[in-house]
C-alpha cells in the first residue's frame, strides 16, 4: 500500500512535465507555421518559397544521415530508408505520416488532412510554390545524401492545392538524376491505401515514452532554432529581426492562455508573468534565475539551449524570444513591460515591469 502511494505522485509528476513540454511544442510550432506567413504577407511568395527551402534544406543536410542511425534505417535500400524515416521521424513528432511500401526502389509517404505544419487556417494562406519549395528542401535532395543521385521523388498531391493531402513516392531510377529532376509532379496518380499493420514501428526499448515526449517537444523546436539563422542569412539582421519579432509578438498574443494553462500558470499582473517565464525556462531546458527589484522583475536567463550549438547564431536571432516575451506579456494582462538587456547572446537579463 505504501509502495503504491509513494509511486501515485511520481507518475502525476511525469504527466505534469510531458505537459509542460507539449506546451513548449505548441508554441514553437504556432511560432514557425507563423514564421512562414508572415514572410507570405509582408515579402511575398517568392521570399517564402525561398525560405522555406532553405529551412528544410539545412534540416535535411543537418539530420537526414544521423537520423537515419537513430532509427536503425541505414541498412535498407535508399527509396525505402528515406520513406521509413519520413514516417518514422514525423510520428516521433505528432505527425501523422502514413508509408506505403511497393517495392526496395519504390516507396510511398503520404500527409494526410490535417497537415501539422499548416495548423488550422493557417493552410489558407500558404501558396502552392511555398509548400513545392519544402519538398525541394528536404525530399529532392535525399537521394544526393545518400549517394544515390538517381533517386528523386515524385509528388503526387499537394494539401495546399486543395488535393486531399500531401503525397508522393521515392523512387530509384537507373540512371542519375540532373538537379531538375529530383522532384517531379504526377498528379494523375495516388498513393495506395495505408495498412498499419505494415507500417515500420519504433523499439520499445529504445524509444519509451520519457524519451518520445522530449522528442516531441524537440521536434517543433528544431524548426524555430533551423528558421531563425536561415531567415537572417537570407534577409539580413535588420529585416529577419523585424520579422522574426513581428511574428513572436503575434504568436505570444494568441497563445496565452494555451500556454499557460499547460504550465500551470494564469493571466494576471507583472509577477504571475514572471512566474510564467520562469515555468516556460524550465520546459525547455533553460537556466534561470528570477528576483525581484524595485520596479518589478528580473530574469537573469543563463542559457538558451535552443541556439547554443548553431554555429552561425546571429544577435538578431533573439528577436525571437523579444517578440515572443512581449506577445505573451500582453496575453497575460495589460501594461506588462518586457525589456532585455542588450546582449549578443545569452546570458540574457530580462526586466519585467
Amino acid at each position: 500500500m505504501s509502495v503504491q502511494h509513494q509511486a501515485q505522485p511520481s507518475s502525476q509528476s511525469q504527466e505534469a512535465q510531458w505537459r509542460k513540454w507539449r506546451s513548449v511544442a505548441d508554441l514553437y510550432h504556432a511560432y514557425f507555421t507563423g514564421l512562414i506567413l508572415t514572410v507570405v504577407t509582408r515579402r511575398g511568395t517568392a521570399d517564402a518559397a525561398e525560405f522555406v527551402f532553405r529551412v528544410f534544406r539545412r534540416q535535411q543536410q543537418e539530420r537526414f544521415l544521423p537520423g537515419l542511425e537513430k532509427l536503425g534505417l541505414s541498412g535498407l535500400p535508399p527509396a525505402v530508408a528515406a520513406a521509413q524515416y519520413h514516417y518514422l521521424s514525423n510520428w516521433i513528432g505528432g505527425v501523422h505520416v502514413e508509408y506505403m511500401y511497393e517495392s526496395d526502389t519504390k516507396a510511398w509517404i503520404r500527409y494526410p488532412p490535417p497537415r501539422w505544419i499548416w495548423r488550422g487556417t493557417a493552410i489558407c494562406g500558404i501558396p502552392g510554390e511555398v509548400s513545392r519549395a519544402m519538398l525541394r528542401g528536404w525530399h529532392a535532395n535525399n537521394g544526393v545524401t545518400l549517394g544515390h543521385p538517381n533517386m528523386g521523388f515524385v509528388c503526387t498531391k499537394q494539401s495546399v492545392d486543395g488535393q486531399d493531402g500531401l503525397e508522393g513516392y521515392y523512387c530509384e531510377y537507373d540512371h542519375p538524376l540532373e538537379p531538375d529532376q529530383r522532384l517531379v509532379f504526377a498528379r494523375h496518380l495516388e498513393a495506395p491505401l495505408f495498412d498499419a499493420a505494415k507500417a515500420p514501428a519504433l523499439p520499445v526499448a529504445s524509444w519509451p515514452r520519457p524519451r518520445l515526449e522530449k522528442a516531441y517537444r524537440n521536434y517543433a523546436m528544431e524548426y524555430v532554432r533551423t528558421a531563425a539563422p536561415a531567415m537572417v542569412q537570407l534577409f539580413g539582421p535588420e529585416d529577419a529581426g523585424y520579422l522574426l519579432h513581428l511574428t513572436g509578438k503575434l504568436i505570444g498574443m494568441q497563445y496565452f492562455d494555451e500556454i499557460s494553462a499547460g504550465l500551470s500558470t494564469d493571466r494576471g499582473d507583472a509577477k504571475d508573468f514572471a512566474t510564467f517565464l520562469g515555468a516556460l525556462f524550465e520546459a525547455q531546458d533553460d537556466v534561470a534565475d528570477i528576483s525581484e527589484t524595485d520596479g518589478g522583475f528580473e530574469i537573469r536567463q543563463q542559457t538558451w539551449k535552443l541556439m547554443a550549438d548553431v554555429a552561425d547564431d546571429h544577435p538578431a536571432c533573439a528577436r525571437v524570444l523579444e517578440g515572443l516575451f512581449e506577445g505573451l506579456a500582453a496575453g497575460c494582462g495589460r501594461h506588462i513591460a518586457v525589456h532585455r538587456r542588450p546582449a549578443a547572446r545569452a546570458p540574457f537579463v530580462w526586466s519585467i515591469g
